[in-house]
């Protein structure tokens, strides 16, 4: 396949509104567990934005002091005092927590927060927690320069592994920029997770890379403590962590398991009054069975093995020769439909037989009626001349077949010889009907009914059997 010129690549949507759609895969979760809840610590104490780490101010997000600004050039003394407790207390007592529970944890690690916290990383290490990385520091990415942004992610992944001993396993920057899950998905990670856009993983390709995406989440996550509207007591925040846990229950129970992220920063779920609503979450989801804690490595193995990345030739992604050889037929004889949609704002929700179908039937709808009549001559009589001559297009013999209508007895065939005959002279088109919806008695049947009808009616009925036969046909290319 040819690679798109600049002129063929202006009307391609980047952002993919289907996802799985209505194909939700089977996540096969181990034991048959209806949810798979993974836990995940955001450590970020001695990473955040601070004079003393060479940035311009001081910190202003994610902590307990409402309303607050970055002080420009200036230590924020309560600032560091917060985070700090995070790293002092928080972490001790979220530690005590999960491996009293033995509930497994990712850590979401700043590696510049890793290297100040020694002990802290030695502690996660003997719990055997997945470290994952979470920037080489707590700050924004959004207007990085990409070859900075990709410096700093070589950078975060070095320092890390001098830090941990070995290198991150995951990526999530949180502060991301348009650019970060391209570019973590180059720099080689088992998982990256900055998206909050399904409940199960998928694959994204970047370039000959399969890279497994684990969504992550911004509500199931304490720094709703911190943010408004948002938890003011531990109560709220186990309600929520309830409530989403047994919707996902429910639909696991019923064949559509799923998992749960929920977020945590140990500034903020490490203060008593909070982690009691943790607390109560976990002890109320292992009272359940079929529950999976794992760390977001373990769901990834898991995906990998059980639901590996199944690469096609997209739509969405064909240059205008191939698009066109590969879908002009798909409207009997009419590649000005396909030339036509190509030029459409295609983008992986076209890249589904359904998605295609609805590009292609835009640009039929669109036509003049004196095209659309032509596509309707374009289509042969059923079980007529052609067939019998063996003149068919490959999709019309299959679809003609597939009804029986390649071994009419020699009464069926003159019947449907007299009623091609007589409907093209009442209408001044061919009799069309999607025949993989029907048998050969109920074909029989519409066709005997139907040439009773005016021609408006059956130009109307006829276009919309040709969108029919056109679906049908994606079905058989595409997902």
């Amino acid at each position: 396949m040819m690679a798109m010129g600049p002129e063929e690549i202006m009307q391609r949507y980047p952002r993919n509104m289907i996802g799985y759609g209505p194909r939700i895969p089977d996540a096969k979760w181990p034991n048959g567990a209806r949810v798979a809840i993974s836990l995940v610590l955001n450590y970020e104490e001695g990473g955040e934005n601070n004079i003393l780490h060479g940035d311009g101010g001081s910190e202003a997000f994610l902590s307990d002091i409402a309303g607050a600004q970055p002080w420009a050039g200036a230590r924020h003394w309560n600032m560091e005092s917060i985070y700090e407790y995070g790293a002092r207390a928080g972490f001790w007592r979220l530690h005590r927590l999960f491996t009293e529970t033995h509930v497994p944890v990712t850590i979401y690690g700043v590696a510049t927060a890793l290297a100040r916290s020694p002990e802290q990383v030695a502690a996660m290490k003997a719990a055997n927690w997945e470290i994952a990385s979470h920037g080489l520091k707590w700050v924004e990415h959004k207007d990085m320069p990409e070859d900075e942004e990709r410096r700093q992610i070589a950078e975060a992944i070095r320092l890390h592994t001098e830090v941990v001993g070995s290198r991150p396993t995951g990526w999530y920057t949180g502060r991301c920029s348009v650019n970060t899950v391209r570019l973590t998905a180059e720099a080689g990670f088992d998982w990256v997770s900055d998206t909050y856009d399904d409940d199960l993983p998928y694959w994204i390709e970047a370039g000959d890379r399969d890279q497994l995406v684990i969504p992550y989440t911004l509500e199931a996550n304490d720094m709703r403590f911190a943010t408004a509207p948002g938890y003011i007591e531990g109560e709220q925040f186990f309600t929520y962590l309830k409530d989403a846990f047994d919707e996902l229950y429910r639909e696991g129970a019923a064949g559509q398991a799923k998992m749960m992220s929920v977020g945590l920063h140990c500034r903020l779920i490490g203060r008593p009054g909070k982690i009691a609503g943790l607390r109560r979450f976990i002890d109320y989801a292992k009272g359940h069975e079929g529950v999976w804690f794992a760390r977001r490595l373990d769901i990834a193995r898991h995906w990998a093995a059980t639901h590996p990345n199944q690469r096609y030739l997209r739509p969405s992604q064909m240059d205008r020769a191939t698009f066109v050889a590969k879908y002009g037929s798909i409207f009997e004889h009419s590649p000005w439909i396909a030339e036509r949609a190509f030029d459409l704002e295609l983008g992986p929700a076209h890249d589904t037989a359904g998605g295609l179908h609805n590009a292609l039937a835009r640009m039929f709808r669109s036509a003049t009626p004196e095209e659309r009549m032509g596509v309707l001559v374009a289509h042969p009589d059923l079980a007529g001349k052609l067939a019998m001559a063996k003149r068919l297009t490959a999709e019309s013999t299959q679809e003609q077949s597939s009804a029986g209508l390649d071994s009419l007895t020699d009464a069926e065939r003159a019947r449907f010889t007299a009623l091609n005959d007589a409907y093209v002279a009442k209408h001044g088109f061919p009799f069309i009907i999607a025949v993989r919806d029907h048998d050969k008695a109920g074909i029989v049947h519409a066709f005997e009914t139907r040439i009773g009808n005016d021609s408006a009616t059956e130009f109307t009925t006829a276009c919309l059997q040709v969108e029919r036969i056109a679906e049908l046909r994606l079905k058989a290319l595409l997902p």
